[in-house]
């Protein structure tokens, strides 16, 4: 066994399961998505839990229903737009120094809808408490480059999604103070591709003595493709304060999620001299098998404040927490086959989101809507990776809103993103490095309708 523990030893990074349970990115740091709303994204998400009338907060603090305007219905669809190219004069080489080829993969970005939606009902003495309803998808990316890009050894596909149906509750102790609590089931599927070297796999657990069968590093390529998904349970806090009749401070916190994703997937293409060689069969390594491992999506929390100067001015503005060091520090999975546990370190660092932005009411139908935001990464150039090639960015946004009549509104938001140019040094367990420069872009356009009844 000591060969086959030799071989599983030097490929736990090339099978990258890890990556599979943890990696994805959004229009938020790392893969978090904030585009719950199209009047908030008008606004750079300033006022996020604290402006009135938005039925998100049915989401993200149900203290803030007091804000709703008794029943109503509000969807959203938001299209999100990312480019992630790897520049040209990036540096792509097996351990021996020859380079690999295969292109910079083109564009792994993608251009994709989030769609939202909420219920609110207020009852009770006074309509004092709130009974909401939300659809919302708090996390998802999607990657995914050629297949025989000279980076295919560190990711070829990453799709993450999450999708959290919650129920809310909210009671106001008095017009001014409000408390609430939601709970939310979320649905988390995952799928991760890349290519496997198992010419240097073979060449190295042989002492080169497979280049005689024409095994050595770079000529035969195989391909993992890793699957998962689990089903778990969070909780949303929220507290609103109207200081004045003219402003509202909302504090919120969202938990983390522990997903236990005991029914994972992991499927190998092994080229057949190779499996001949290395008798992957007869040793349980790189066959067809189960995998189980903990993704914890990562707790938040947000401070929210709005201020109406005037009958057309509002100004406002939000500043968040996300916990990531503590959720994604390091992911370990654990293989059905004989493949030994792997661990990941990702070394994630929490981040701050912040931003500012207005309404002005140019008449009793049309309102215009503005913003900026800093939205910092998680990620360094120590731990950055192919699948999340995510930089900090600044959010420039606009939007308008539309009220037809006293039933019915809608709403439009557009935001870029202003990014740096993102770099990435990484190499596999069997030494083969990717050096580069990312391009990254990214604008969101989201809708909405809102319906009284």
């Amino acid at each position: 066994m000591h060969t086959a523990s030799k071989i599983a030893r030097i490929t736990a990074l090339a099978v990258g399961i890890a990556g599979a349970l943890a990696w994805g990115q959004a229009d938020a740091a790392a893969f978090q998505l904030k585009e719950n709303s199209a009047k908030g994204l008008g606004r750079a998400f300033a006022g996020s839990t604290s402006a009135w009338g938005d039925a998100s907060v049915v989401a993200t603090n149900p203290a803030s229903m007091r804000l709703l305007d008794g029943r109503q219905f509000q969807a959203d669809i938001s299209a999100i737009s990312f480019s992630a190219k790897l520049e040209d004069g990036y540096s792509a080489k097996y351990a021996s120094g020859a380079p690999i080829g295969g292109g910079n993969g083109g564009d792994a970005g993608m251009i994709a809808g989030v769609p939202a939606s909420y219920f609110h009902l207020p009852f009770g003495e006074n309509d004092n408490m709130h009974f909401g309803m939300s659809l919302t998808a708090p996390f998802g990316f999607k990657t995914e480059y050629d297949r025989t890009w000279a980076g295919r050894y560190h990711g070829v596909k990453t799709d993450l999604k999450a999708v959290d149906l919650g129920a809310a509750f909210s009671y106001d102790v008095n017009p001014y103070v409000s408390f609430g609590i939601g709970v939310f089931a979320e649905h988390l599927t995952i799928e991760l591709s890349n290519a496997i070297d198992f010419g240097t796999i073979a060449y190295s657990a042989t002492k080169g003595a497979s280049a005689a069968l024409g095994l050595y590093p770079g000529s035969a390529d195989g391909f993992a493709t890793i699957e998962g998904q689990n089903n778990a349970w969070g909780y949303v806090l929220g507290a609103t304060f109207s200081v004045t009749e003219d402003t509202n401070i909302a504090l919120s916190y969202r938990s983390k999620v522990e997903h236990e994703i005991n029914d994972g997937k992991a499927t190998f293409d092994v080229p057949g001299n190779v499996a001949t060689v290395l008798q992957t069969q007869a040793r349980g390594l790189f066959v067809n098998t189960g995998g189980k491992a903990t993704v914890t999506l990562p707790a938040s929390a947000i401070l929210s404040v709005t201020h109406r100067v005037n009958d057309r001015w509002t100004v406002m503005g939000d500043v968040s927490r996300t916990a990531w060091a503590s959720s994604f520090d390091k992911v370990v999975v654990d293989f059905a086959s004989n493949q030994p546990d792997n661990v990941l370190v990702f070394g994630y660092e929490d981040t701050t989101f912040a931003s500012i932005g207005a309404e002005y009411k140019l008449s009793d139908t049309i309102t215009l809507r503005g913003g900026m935001a800093y939205d910092q990464t998680p990620t360094s150039d120590e731990h950055r990776d192919v699948r999340v090639p995510d930089v900090s960015r600044t959010w420039l946004s606009f939007g308008l809103g539309w009220t037809p009549s006293e039933k019915t509104e809608f709403n439009f938001g557009y935001t870029h993103l202003f990014t740096n140019q993102p770099s990435i040094h990484v190499a596999t367990a069997t030494a083969n490095v990717l050096s580069g420069e990312y391009d990254v872009n990214g604008d969101v356009l989201g809708a909405s309708i809102n319906y009284k009844f």
